[in-house]
């Protein structure tokens, strides 16, 4: 069965800012919509909600039009769309269980098999339930909000950087209900971010936004992979996102070895990870450094035949895309405009690729 289309094929004009999207996005997992501060990632989901309404185009879910040229033709909330803001937006008089009986009571109850107490307990919000919202952690608060919202039974979530604000430890409690409950519930979610861990921990499929403009749209893998993530990612690191299949545990070594396109890496050992699921890395163009020959001698034990396919001039230095031998699998590398004359790397060439760290998605330091 194919998932349903968003059809999002519309312009808005504001002061200072014209927002163009002509997109159909297909609502199965999570589709990550990344971009700079200011791209105009809530501004889509604004939308798409119906709290603004584009002068040009429209929204479309399914065969039922939403919005057309200026004009509201479903309300926002008959649309069944949960919401999840930065602030989490809980009714601050009510407590954590006053604030799902609100969603559960005027939520449809149209027999998609969502009950109150499976989403508490996927939320892991028991202990909460009592709790007035205004003592309420961070990282507590957007999970109650994440719950009310899936409470609601909508058909989509949206999710407005749910991780903005928290820190480190608070969002790596959250990411992993991000991540699970828009398949345990069957809801397919956007989620607005512009910071690239987020998007590759979470993200099935990206749609990247740039000045208003929709640059890139396809699997997480094959559009971070091709593009410079320089200028979108508000000066975070740049890096390669993966996928590799779990093999195997040794706690004497300390070390879950994985498969990535037929070249072993080694990870810190991780024994929550089942043999033969797959993983998503995220690699660290400045952890991965370049050899004309395998080394030897080296504390460093993931090293991968690999050949170069592109070079581009960066700033300060040059980046390097590495396809692993024999796989089709891509790295990137930033080396400094002297390692390049030095080497005299060309592409084409094959090389050696040093991996001195390599982590799941998401779990940077």
């Amino acid at each position: 069965m194919s998932a349903e289309l968003l059809s999002c094929h519309f312009r808005l004009r504001r002061k200072g800012f014209d927002l163009r999207v002509a997109e159909a996005i297909a609502l199965e997992g999570v589709t990550a919509v990344f971009g700079p501060s200011g791209s105009g990632k809530t501004t889509l989901l604004r939308c798409i909600a119906g709290l603004d309404v584009p002068e040009e185009g429209g929204v479309r879910l399914g065969d039922q039009d939403w919005a057309r040229d200026g004009r509201t033709l479903v309300k926002p909330q008959h649309r069944r769309v949960g919401l999840v803001f930065q602030d989490g937006r809980l009714f601050q008089h009510l407590s954590v269980e006053g604030n799902l009986d609100y969603a559960d009571r005027r939520s449809r109850k149209d027999g998609n098999g969502i009950s109150v107490g499976d989403v508490v307990e996927a939320t892991g919000i028991t202990p909460l339930l009592k709790r007035p919202v205004e003592g309420l952690s961070g990282g507590e608060t957007r999970r109650v909000a994440l719950a009310r919202a899936i409470v609601s039974r909508p058909r989509l979530l949206l999710l407005d950087e749910p991780l903005s604000g928290l820190d480190r430890a608070a969002r790596r409690e959250l990411l992993p209900y991000l991540r699970d409950l828009p398949e345990r519930f069957g809801i397919p979610a956007l989620f607005v971010s512009h910071d690239i861990e987020e998007v590759t921990a979470l993200a099935d499929r990206v749609l990247v936004l740039q000045g208003g403009n929709v640059t890139a749209h396809g699997p997480i893998g094959d559009v971070l992979n091709m593009l410079d993530l320089a200028p979108l990612t508000d000066g975070a690191r740049q890096g390669s996102v993966v996928e590799a299949v779990v093999r195997s545990h040794d706690p004497g070594l300390g070390v879950t070895q994985v498969d990535l396109k037929g070249q072993a890496l080694h990870l810190p050992l991780n024994e929550s990870l089942a043999e033969n699921s797959v993983v998503r890395l995220f690699v660290d163009a400045r952890d991965v450094s370049i050899a004309l020959t395998r080394p030897t001698g080296l504390s460093i034990r993931n090293i991968l035949p690999v050949r170069i396919t592109a070079l581009s001039p960066e700033a300060g230095g040059v980046e390097v895309d590495l396809s692993v031998l024999p796989g089709t699998g891509t790295l990137k590398s930033r080396i400094t405009r002297a390692a390049l004359r030095d080497l005299d790397l060309v592409v084409g060439q094959e090389v050696f690729a040093l991996i001195k760290s390599v982590s799941l998605a998401g779990q940077n330091n």
